[in-house]
């Protein structure tokens, strides 16, 4: 554990004047297009995950909540990396919605769409990105005050194909494909109408992790923002 971790007395230390209104939030997402979705049974090794892919550029860090201490991590990369957004995904009920907003999440992700925990966390000021699997519960996401609507999983689901078909209807929906996005397919799906994809495995390589090869993980992030936010429709990592 780092020197500057935090005790888990942590609501007083982010109020509600810190947060990013929603507005806010989506435009500085679509500018940078990429999300890195962190997890991992070892925390220290979780916090230099995070600290790499912020070197390499990447603006939004999520901290899944079955990593190991989320909350008290969550905390200390607010503190250590001010400027960017810190939040959380893999929430599955209220209870754990309610502890992910008083650690500081800046942004919540769950793998469904509950109308409970999204109205929590409008409630609450946070943006919220709810799971959906089809039309129906892309709809019902949104119309429950969704900030944003994960596609997920987006491989079972005919990948960029189905974003680009969903466009038609739900074209005023922002929506982040994730489960099956890679370094080859990110902006395939930008170009399909993407807000923003969400990547885990394919930003850390397990034998750079092994290794602490921060360095090499951070170049992995760096050239995949800068291909994202071009206008270039190949992926060359």
């Amino acid at each position: 554990m780092s020197d500057t971790a935090v005790p888990l007395d942590y609501p007083f230390l982010f109020p509600s004047s810190f947060k990013m209104n929603n507005q806010a939030w989506l435009t500085s997402l679509k500018a940078h297009r990429a999300i890195a979705v962190i997890r991992s049974s070892d925390q220290e090794m979780a916090l230099q995950m995070a600290k790499a892919v912020a070197k390499g550029g990447i603006q939004f860090i999520e901290i899944t909540w079955n990593t190991e201490k989320a909350a008290e991590l969550i905390s200390q990369l607010r503190l250590e990396l001010p400027t960017f957004s810190i939040g959380t995904g893999t929430l599955l009920n209220l209870e754990q919605l309610q502890e992910a907003i008083d650690c500081g999440a800046q942004f919540l992700f769950t793998p469904h769409t509950d109308v409970a925990m999204i109205k929590l966390a409008v409630d609450a000021g946070v943006p919220i990105v709810p799971g959906a699997f089809s039309p129906t519960e892309i709809v019902t996401a949104w119309q429950a005050g969704a900030t944003c609507v994960k596609v997920f999983p987006i491989s079972s689901l005919g990948g960029a194909a189905y974003l680009k078909a969903l466009q038609g209807p739900l074209g005023e929906i922002p929506l982040i494909p994730t489960g099956g996005v890679t370094l080859e397919n990110a902006k395939v799906f930008i170009d399909a109408g993407a807000i923003a994809v969400g990547l885990a495995g394919d930003l850390f390589p397990k034998h750079l992790v092994a290794n602490g090869d921060w360095e090499a993980i951070g170049q992995i992030a760096r050239t995949l923002t800068q291909n994202l936010t071009t206008s270039e429709s190949s992926l060359p990592i």
